[in-house]
């Protein structure tokens, strides 16, 4: 039986990771790392911060035999978050929100400053505070499983007994690794069929659409 339910934020809450992907591939043209998109968001979607940068930091040194440029990663951060001003809820989340009586929290692989942010412009920090958890609670975050495992601490409800919404595969395969049930969700503005299989093969239970379908298969847990 589900007792809660942990959502991503990214892509699942808030519609962010297309404004992040239309940066990041801009800024690393411009520095001479070209990425197939599909390939990019397969590879680096769901990854903290962190972790995203040291693998471009050793993709640039392997391609162009250096690290990345000095200042790279600030550059990336203003241009993202001047973005911000594009930034939505993924369309009907904050209905659907409303609407699980389950215990439910976030776990984002944002830092905590970014992922508090991003929640209050678009209206979804109030129903979740305090359970708002990012990459700077845990020490490993996704595709490690600690920062659901983290989540579900808090929450004190044993693992499977969670289930998650995630849109990358780095995150279906950190709710696995956690032991929870998930589902892959599609909503988000940067979603396409690819991206669905992918996250099927990462180990999600079952894709979702959007949050009307959530909120329909939600009602019958």
């Amino acid at each position: 039986m589900i007792e809660a339910v942990i959502f991503d934020c990214d892509g699942v809450l808030v519609d962010s990771e297309v404004l992040a992907v239309e940066v990041e591939l801009m800024s690393l043209a411009e520095i001479g790392l070209d990425y197939d998109e599909e390939e990019f968001k397969a590879r680096f979607m769901g990854m903290s911060t962190t972790a995203f940068y040291d693998a471009l930091d050793a993709d640039h040194l392997a391609r162009l035999g250096s690290n990345l440029p000095d200042g790279f990663r600030d550059l990336c951060s203003a241009r993202y978050r001047a973005s911000w001003h594009r930034l939505g809820e993924v369309p009907g989340a904050r209905e659907a929100v409303a609407k699980v009586s389950h215990l439910k929290a976030v776990a984002s692989s944002s830092s905590d400053e970014a992922l508090n942010r991003k929640l209050k412009l678009t209206d979804l920090w109030e129903p979740f505070t305090p359970h708002i958890y990012s990459a700077d609670h845990v020490t490993h975050a996704k595709p490690a499983p600690d920062l659901f495992l983290h989540a579900a601490e808090a929450l004190q409800i044993a693992p499977e007994r969670c289930l998650v919404f995630e849109d990358s595969g780095n995150g279906v395969r950190a709710a696995r690794a956690a032991g929870m049930p998930v589902w892959g969700f599609m909503g988000g503005g940067h979603m396409n069929d690819a991206a669905g299989r992918r996250l099927l093969a990462a180990g999600a239970d079952k894709l979702v659409c959007d949050w009307a379908e959530a909120s329909r298969m939600l009602a019958g847990i």
